[in-house]
């Protein structure tokens, strides 16, 4: 449990983000070892109507989603169903004879973008942008906004395809940008299981884990539960917004055609934590195996290579972390604009759905809140620095200390000794081991 004095900070600091209208209003928990440690709620879902945030309030998750996306395909890994290196291709067509833009001209791509690519963002899909790769993307986006409603919405498969007869930004593999590729993944998940990317998550994962409120629309029950979302009114105050954004009905009133795998889900704090914390169990929540551990090790490790990582670099406040599987990899502590400790992961939403998983701590912060464009707000950062300098460092498994030629490598998070790779762990067993061995040999000597 979270001690009365951290408590106390969290409540004032939340208080004075919505006093100030940084936010209209949130949900915060913290979960440690597991178990919930702590909730908070404060501000209001919808301003005009006077309804508060509420435990069961629901939200719209935008690129939170991703993580979800990821899980999966990590189903689809372990069932031998996929190989991570399969062109995307082979599953949706118009991945096939791709090109790339390079100095404003297009031309044929050294390989094609494979499942690895779409899972790291190293797949050269992007959301935007002034190169003809954004530009095709942004034209694309305006079709599904403006089919949204109609007759003939465009669905998620053939999203995948004209995202996939549209040009690369770069060359798959080669560098790391932020785009659409969890999108094309729920398109793949659909073709490989046969069925719609919505049904097949109800059916692998919110059925198994109980997640009542996740989907990608709401029926008429649920619907007075949905957040408002708020902006900045230029005055320093909060005014409503209402617009759909990357083909997602804002208003989740009906069945979606498009069920975006990287931004089309709603959910509550209470669903969304039974999947952050299935995760911290290494797959498995309340008796029920969702993936085998081994499975969310690799999920949850970064991805980039060292020429990857220099696409992620320039993510300002996201010094010290790498990337993988649709989530941030904190790699180096130092380097980070906050607390933090090696090994956490997570991810946020454009309307500022977050989660950080702690492994070390055995801790988990959800913070959910709706306002455009917020990611990561100043508010989440402060939340989670408060949360975090309140517990030990208590890492979950062997100590390990720093011994004369042992170097880490920032991208992997693994130690280098005798140009060998080892894990934290590992290594530590190993150490230990090999003292062991010299102290008893020189008992047996001496």
């Amino acid at each position: 449990m979270l001690d009365s004095n951290t408590t106390r900070l969290i409540t004032k600091a939340l208080s004075a983000s919505i006093a100030n209208k940084e936010i209209a209003g949130a949900n915060f928990m913290v979960i440690q070892d597991g178990q919930e440690s702590w909730y908070h709620e404060d501000g209001f879902a919808d301003i005009e109507a006077g309804r508060k945030m509420s435990r069961d309030s629901i939200f719209r998750l935008y690129s939170m989603t991703k993580p979800v996306t990821a899980a999966a395909v990590m189903l689809l890994l372990e069932r031998g169903e996929i190989d991570l290196f399969d062109p995307v291709s082979q599953y949706i067509p118009g991945f096939k004879n791709q090109k790339v833009g390079k100095n404003g001209e297009l031309v044929p791509v050294s390989r094609e973008v494979d499942i690895n690519d779409l899972l790291n963002m190293t797949s050269g899909l992007v959301y935007g942008g002034e190169d003809l790769a954004g530009q095709c993307t942004e034209a694309l986006y305006q079709e599904l906004n403006s089919r949204l409603f109609g007759t003939n919405p465009m669905s998620t498969l053939e999203f995948a395809n004209r995202l996939g007869e549209g040009p690369l930004a770069f060359e798959p593999g080669t560098s790391w940008q932020y785009g659409t590729s969890a999108d094309v993944l729920g398109a793949l998940v659909e073709v490989v299981s046969g069925m719609r990317y919505g049904e097949f998550l109800q059916q692998e994962i919110f059925g198994p884990l109980q997640m009542n409120d996740t989907g990608f629309w709401l029926p008429e029950d649920k619907r007075e539960r949905l957040a408002c979302v708020y902006q900045d009114d230029g005055e320093g105050g909060l005014t409503p917004f209402s617009e759909s954004h990357l083909g997602v009905n804002h208003h989740m009133d009906r069945e979606a055609a498009y069920e975006a795998g990287g931004a089309g889900l709603v959910s509550t704090i209470e669903d969304a934590a039974k999947f952050t914390t299935m995760l911290m169990n290494q797959g498995s929540l309340n008796g029920v195996e969702l993936l085998k551990p081994r499975t969310v090790q690799f999920m949850t490790s970064a991805s980039l290579t060292n020429s990857q990582q220099q696409g992620f670099n320039p993510w300002h406040s996201l010094q010290g972390y790498s990337y993988g599987n649709q989530m941030r990899i904190l790699t180096d502590p130092g380097q980070a604009g906050g607390l933090g400790s090696q090994g956490e992961y997570g991810w946020d939403g454009w309307l500022g759905a977050y989660f950080a998983n702690c492994p070390q701590e055995g801790l988990t912060i959800l913070f959910m809140i709706q306002k455009k464009d917020a990611g990561t707000l100043p508010i989440t950062r402060k939340l989670r620095n408060i949360v975090l300098s309140a517990f030990k460092h208590n890492v979950k498994g062997p100590v390990l200390v720093w011994v004369p030629g042992q170097e880490l490598d920032p991208f992997s998070g693994l130690f280098i000794v005798n140009e060998r790779l080892w894990s934290p762990i590992l290594y530590s067993y190993h150490r230990a081991f090999s003292l062991f061995t010299a102290i008893t040999s020189r008992k047996r000597s001496g």
